[in-house]
């Protein structure tokens, strides 16, 4: 007994030290599991169709399927990170693509997508109004904006021809080059560098965690904390905006569904990332890696032919498991 207790010992400290890396280094956990998922998904695609599933070309399609989630986690995490939820930017999302398609041909791919941008941060304005300044629950005013957005999109949809999808959109949204570059990292690149560097090292990436973190002392210590949170949820409307371009350029037509299997996703893949859903800890690169991980899962039980319902259902349990435990975490701390 004595003889094992040395070696015992090594082997705890070593599961501690690890478990601290892990802890102090998510995204390393997160990759890992993203390539543990990718070779999984691998073998059951050769077990299925006798084709490998880990190739360059699957490497870039899975890059190229992520972006829209990606950026619907961007301003998610944004909201997420100052202690509320975003459930409207699905409906800001397809939006965005219904103009886009609808408005290009009559007065130009430009002037379509400087609207559809425009509409999308001005439903994120109406969002922060709602909640920075008349105090709405964040759950509350989106989901009810998001309500009356859809019907009125709805009652355009019923009223007006929408033309065929820009080339330009549709090049962005489906298109390659360099047989494996997706042109949509083009525009996702840049917002996510922007994001992440942001966050990390500008005032506003501060005030954004203080304010999640601790509202009430920010106020008191002179920080104006409607104007952080009515910029936060206008980034994400127009960050919706974006991926609702993409979504139209990849599916090359609009419909009223185009985006409404994202929103679930889009919230598990910032609290898959490691932004707590009570705010003030996480961050993009996190979500980034969360919606990488999700679209491979997306192939695994594709490849498997699970019915959409039970992709709703593992996205809610996985939402529910981490909200669980960071419950559990922060009530110990």
């Amino acid at each position: 007994m004595t003889a094992g207790s040395p070696q015992v010992a090594t082997q705890t400290a070593r599961l501690r030290a690890a478990q601290r890396i892990l802890s102090d280094n998510p995204a390393i956990a997160l990759t890992f599991i993203f390539v543990a998922l990718f070779v999984v998904t691998d073998i059951v695609n050769r077990a299925q169709s006798g084709k490998a599933f880990l190739t360059p070309t699957q490497v870039s399609t899975t890059f190229l399927y992520a972006a829209p989630l990606a950026l619907l986690g961007a301003g998610q995490t944004l909201v997420m990170l100052t202690g509320g939820v975003d459930l409207s930017v699905a409906t800001t999302a397809t939006t965005a693509a219904f103009v886009t398609s609808g408005t290009a041909h009559d007065h130009g791919t430009g002037a379509a997508l400087l609207l559809a941008l425009g509409l999308g941060f001005g439903i994120g304005l109406v969002n922060g109004i709602g909640v920075a300044i008349f105090r709405v629950n964040p759950l509350i005013m989106t989901l009810g904006i998001s309500s009356v957005t859809l019907g009125a999109l709805t009652i355009y949809s019923q009223t007006r021809f929408v033309a065929l999808v820009p080339n330009i959109v549709n090049t962005l949204g489906s298109s390659r080059f360099f047989k494996y570059v997706p042109y949509d990292l083009l525009v996702w690149a840049p917002i996510a560098a922007l994001i992440i560097l942001g966050l990390r090292h500008s005032g506003f990436g501060r005030m954004i965690f203080a304010v999640g973190d601790n509202p009430v002392a920010c106020r008191l210590a002179g920080v104006r904390v409607w104007q952080v949170l009515l910029l936060v949820y206008a980034l994400c409307g127009a960050f919706s905006a974006v991926a609702g371009i993409l979504l139209v350029g990849f599916n090359d037509a609009a419909d009223l569904g185009i985006a409404a299997p994202f929103l679930l996703p889009s919230v598990a893949a910032v609290v898959i990332g490691g932004t707590s859903i009570l705010g003030g800890s996480g961050g993009y690169g996190g979500t980034i890696l969360g919606a990488l991980i999700l679209t491979v899962l997306d192939s695994l039980l594709t490849i498997l032919n699970a019915a959409p319902a039970v992709k709703q259902m593992l996205y809610g349990a996985i939402i529910l498991a981490l909200a669980w435990l960071y419950a559990r975490t922060s009530s110990s701390d």
